[in-house]
């Protein structure tokens, strides 16, 4: 119920244009639950609550780069690294997933209803041993049962886990060994875990359907109100002072968590006001998404985000479910040294360098992948290869140690350039660097990425 002695016109422009940044992440999430989670009629459906869906199969050019929704990531990672899908509920009780004993590297990280990670089960941060791990949400109280390795505690009471795991190559033996890794990892309640009785299941929302042009008007508040229901602000993870300031300004609005708000409630000035901060909470994003530079500082945990709403926002808007630096770090070429912005292949050879000291420092692995521009496509080519890296069989390395990487159209006639080679259009194209576990001398900028050379 909106309390207009405490809404002041002259203060809700700011307010909506902050609250809009604010639910930027929040509503790309859930965009992408309800086709995962909720809509069995959606590609993407993985079967509902509790369940993975994998993705074994890495993308091609002939098909979109990986099966997402609307809005969810490009599936650019899903060259090195196809993906495992799943969503919890965690109102009730919570869920214990357990993985594998793997070397290849892997990652199941805990995303939270507005995508900031509330934990990560995999090579960098448990290790490569079989483990069931507990993810609990902000109502749970009990201590954790004996057998469980770690505890992810949440700030919300909806969670995604979009993981990976490394893929060594494309041929269909190299793939089944990838999905027979897949299918080890496990969900299951803390009830079924424990052998105890269920307990009382939550019950079930009425789900809002997803409207594309639901962030677009006011009504933006309505889902913000219903979603805040799953991300109490007194829960067990602490939030940072600039949400519970938010969230003050919105429950004098009426959007308090209970999922009632009335847009229709509103004054007419104040509704007024609200369509202008949208408008100005849009200008905003669009510019900062813009002026973007470095990806790799968008996404984290809550310790590392804090309340910078705008970094989030950004994040969900140029990478859903991105990975912080620490877990995976990338790098890109967009022009050459010659100064081509983007660099174009046609009939010209790039070369991209590593010294005998430079070479990708990644405490797993690496890999360049390259995609024709506009569009981030995947190259077709007599190979097929797509990307290139430490996985790559017969990899020559220079005489002194180092490596060269040949980049360019046709395949080159000298046989060391040819096992070395990263195809390209005859067009613009762009190559991602990945390092999975990056050195610290790549996170604190000692290490840079050498130049792209045309010759």
């Amino acid at each position: 119920m909106v309390n207009p002695a405490l809404v002041d016109p002259a203060t809700v422009r700011a307010t909506a244009a902050e609250a809009w940044i604010r639910a930027q992440p929040i509503l790309r999430n859930y965009r992408a639950f309800y086709a995962q989670a909720l809509d069995d009629a959606d590609p993407s459906y993985v079967g509902g609550f509790g369940v993975f869906r994998h993705h074994p199969q890495p993308p091609t050019p002939a098909g979109p780069p990986a099966e997402t929704p609307a809005g969810t990531p490009t599936g650019t990672d899903a060259v090195d690294t196809p993906y495992s899908r799943a969503w919890l509920d965690l109102r009730a009780e919570p869920w214990v997933v357990s993985v594998p004993a793997e070397d290849r590297y892997h990652v199941l990280p805990v995303h939270e209803l507005d995508t900031v990670y509330a934990g990560f089960i995999g090579s960098r941060t448990t290790g490569p041993e079989a483990g069931d791990h507990l993810v609990a949400g902000p109502d749970w109280q009990g201590e954790p049962p004996p057998g469980i390795r770690s505890v992810i505690r949440t700030a919300t009471r909806l969670v995604g886990i979009l993981g990976r795991t490394r893929l060594t190559g494309n041929t269909p033996a190299e793939v089944a060994e990838l999905a027979a890794v897949q299918e080890r990892y496990r969900l299951r309640p803390l009830h079924a875990y424990t052998g105890t009785p269920a307990p009382e299941p939550a019950p079930e929302p009425v789900w809002p359907v997803w409207r594309e042009e639901v962030p677009d008007g006011v009504e933006f508040l309505s889902f913000l109100d219903f979603l805040l229901g799953f991300f109490p602000p007194d829960g067990p993870v602490p939030l940072p002072p600039a949400e519970h300031d938010l969230r003050g300004r919105l429950t004098d609005l009426g959007i308090d968590g209970r999922g009632e708000f009335e847009p229709a409630a509103l004054p007419l000035e104040v509704r007024t006001e609200i369509a202008r901060g949208i408008a100005d909470g849009r200008t905003l994003l669009n510019r900062a998404t813009a002026e973007l530079r470095d990806r790799n500082a968008l996404f984290g945990t809550r310790a590392q985000i804090g309340a910078d709403f705008l970094r989030q926002a950004v994040g969900a808007a140029v990478d859903l479910h991105g990975l912080p630096a620490e877990e995976v770090w990338y790098g890109r070429w967009e022009a050459d040294s010659a100064g081509h912005r983007p660099p174009h292949a046609g009939d010209r050879e790039h070369v991209i360098r590593f010294a005998p000291d430079g070479l990708p420092p990644a405490r797993f692995s690496w890999s360049a992948t390259l995609y024709a521009l506009p569009g981030q496509q995947l190259v077709d080519n007599t190979l097929d290869r797509y990307s290139i890296g430490d996985h790559t069989p017969g990899l020559v390395h220079d005489p002194d140690g180092g490596l060269t990487l040949h980049v360019r159209h046709k395949r080159p006639a000298n046989a060391e350039h040819s096992a070395n080679w990263l195809p390209a259009p005859d067009g613009p194209f762009t190559v991602v660097l990945r390092l999975y576990g990056p050195d610290r001398s790549v996170l604190d900028g000692r290490w840079r990425l050498p130049p792209l050379d045309p010759r």
